[in-house]
């Protein structure tokens, strides 16, 4: 007895058999029938608890909901960042199934050592045009690599679409290369994106555990993974195709491109510099939530 109450992990004909030790005959079939009306049914394990979860975590969701809502009403650009699992390029397995005549071979073990290299995808949903953006890394998963991957979509989708939009809003996780609290994050922002695009950017942050609810995830990334199930990466350019042509019904397109660049890790970005930034904290949660302006134009 448990918190879920009485419970096993018996299957139907064992169940069955126990109960003919006490003298009970009754088939599995009738086993599964009694269950039901029992309100017994067969569960997996569900997760929904979440010990580091913040007490604002409801708020933040709601302040979440309200800016998204104010930007779209203003026809303001809105996108969903984050980086995928990073992936072996090479021979290995792929999880999923294809339709063939035989199986392909690939390598037994997925050992780092026999990889060409490390795909890093880090991806862009533009969440009001369903479009999606990849830039595919090579070197490590850093704030300016992240920075120069959101340069590259306002260059190329983002001003075309929204060509006068004064403000961008970022929807972003609470951890890694695009954290709440990453200083080289909020600085390659400024430098790159809103000082020479004269772009008021505003970054909104999910609390931790609750990347599942970013759309990236659930919008664009889920959709790449159902696009190359069962196709091993066996290099770069495979990677960048298969994301490239991942199409859904709902009309999402995919663009992607490769940056070999080598991006340097563990920059220490000192207060001094930090001070320098037009970086303004939302009076909520300002630990998750603010707005970065150019610097040439703010009075």
């Amino acid at each position: 007895m448990g918190r879920r109450g009485m419970w096993t992990g018996k299957h139907l004909r064992a169940i069955s058999r126990e109960l003919a030790r006490l003298g009970l005959r009754v088939c599995p079939n009738t086993v599964r029938r009694l269950l039901g009306q029992l309100d017994y049914a067969l569960h997996a394990n569900r997760k929904s608890l979440c010990p580091n979860s913040s007490p604002h975590r409801d708020q933040q969701f709601r302040y979440l909901t309200y800016h998204r809502q104010q930007f779209s009403q203003s026809a303001y650009p809105i996108i969903s960042v984050d980086t995928k699992k990073k992936e072996l390029v090479g021979q290995f397995k792929n999880s999923g199934r294809v339709w063939s005549r035989t199986p392909l071979l690939v390598q037994d073990h997925d050992f780092r050592s026999q990889a060409q290299g490390l795909a890093i995808p880090y991806g862009i949903y533009d969440v009001q045009a369903n479009r999606g953006r990849v830039v595919v890394g090579t070197s490590h998963d850093t704030p300016l690599f992240a920075v120069e991957a959101l340069c590259q979509w306002w260059r190329r989708e983002g001003c075309r679409r929204y060509p006068d939009a004064p403000e961008l809003l970022i929807l972003a996780d609470s951890g890694g290369s695009n954290g709440a609290r990453c200083r080289a994050w909020k600085l390659a922002l400024q430098q790159k994106l809103v000082d020479p695009y004269q772009l008021a950017v505003t970054v909104c942050h999910y609390p931790s555990g609750a990347s599942k609810w970013n759309p990236v995830e659930h919008r664009l990334f889920s959709e790449i993974s159902k696009h190359w199930a069962g196709q091993p990466l066996t290099d770069y350019s495979t990677i960048v195709r298969l994301i490239g042509s991942t199409r859904t019904e709902t009309g999402l397109l995919v663009r992607c491109s490769l940056n070999t660049q080598d991006y340097p890790t563990k920059i220490k970005i000192p207060e001094a510099q930090m001070r320098e930034l037009d970086l303004v904290k939302h009076p909520f949660l300002p630990e998750w939530n603010c707005t970065l302006f150019p610097r040439t134009t703010r009075n």
